[in-house]
């Protein structure tokens, strides 16, 4: 890992209704709740803040409705935050997130970022091939001869570990696990600095977890993207994550270098997590 910044957050809040004054501290998890009393509102996420350097894997844990992947969805502009700053650094150029127009975004989502969804089906068109899904991204980059296209795309797949025999085959052919697959390889086809990875081995055997997990390593190792990987696997967090941030009711609970915190937990959230995967 470097000391190069990637990307710097700063209290990102996202609340889904129209909100209320009461809205924050009635909410999280000393009120066990994200739905606020006073008007219904969901606070899916409140106050987020970190950063993330080149090179750098950070998990973001927890259980379902913590607020882990509206956190990223933000981010990749998947959704639009109701406060907060983030700042992407890369190439000695810095992006306002939430102040970029539509244009800005695509860009961005199409250069400089990757995506790879629980569900292939939001990261995959399942109308064209598996070739055909990296040619896309490809055509985005102003990389237009096919020749050129096809050898990338041979080299992706293969990279992926995905048959080049299978390239012209439609996604909806391929199993879970080779689904994502595909998904990674197109993911990558523009050498994104940054790539979210949003619970990437949910619903996967356990080989075909492991053999994703392996994949992304290597990837990370190979490349130096910088990643934020969210899970509510403790063994993922375990196996990718340099540091780890833990979120319970939309809100951080407890942040810190993952040995530690899987080896001395300070919050009683995480205490309880880590006790149970042991």
């Amino acid at each position: 890992m470097s000391n190069d910044k990637i990307l710097e957050v700063r209290n990102l809040s996202k609340v889904y209704g129209k909100g209320c004054s009461k809205c924050f501290e009635s909410t999280g998890p000393k009120h066990d709740t994200n739905i606020c009393p006073h008007c219904g509102s969901v606070v899916a996420a409140h106050d987020i803040s970190f950063d993330l350097y080149r090179g750098e894997i950070l998990g973001i844990m927890g259980e379902s409705g913590s607020g882990k992947s509206t956190s990223i969805k933000n981010l990749f502009f998947d959704e639009i935050p109701s406060s907060g700053q983030a700042t992407f650094f890369d190439q000695g150029k810095q992006y306002d997130l939430f102040k970029l127009n539509a244009q800005q975004k695509r860009h961005l989502r199409n250069h400089h970022f990757g995506m790879v969804y629980q569900n292939p089906v939001l990261g995959l068109n399942f109308n064209v091939s598996a070739g055909g899904n990296i040619a896309e991204r490809l055509l985005m980059n102003n990389i237009t001869h096919y020749s050129d296209i096809r050898d990338r795309a041979i080299e992706l797949l293969r990279r992926t570990e995905v048959l080049t025999e299978r390239m012209d085959e439609l996604p909806k052919n391929f199993s879970g696990g080779m689904q994502q697959r595909v998904q990674i390889a197109k993911a990558l086809a523009t050498n994104p600095p940054l790539l979210f990875l949003d619970e990437v081995t949910t619903g996967l055997d356990l080989s075909v977890q492991a053999a994703i997990l392996d994949l992304i390593m290597e990837i990370q190792h190979e490349s130096n993207t910088a990643m934020i990987a969210v899970t509510h696997d403790l063994g993922v967090i375990r196996l990718l994550a340099d540091r780890t941030i833990m979120m319970k009711y939309g809100r951080i609970v407890e942040t810190g270098l993952t040995d530690q915190i899987l080896e001395d937990p300070q919050d009683a959230y995480t205490q309880r997590l880590v006790a149970s995967a042991l």
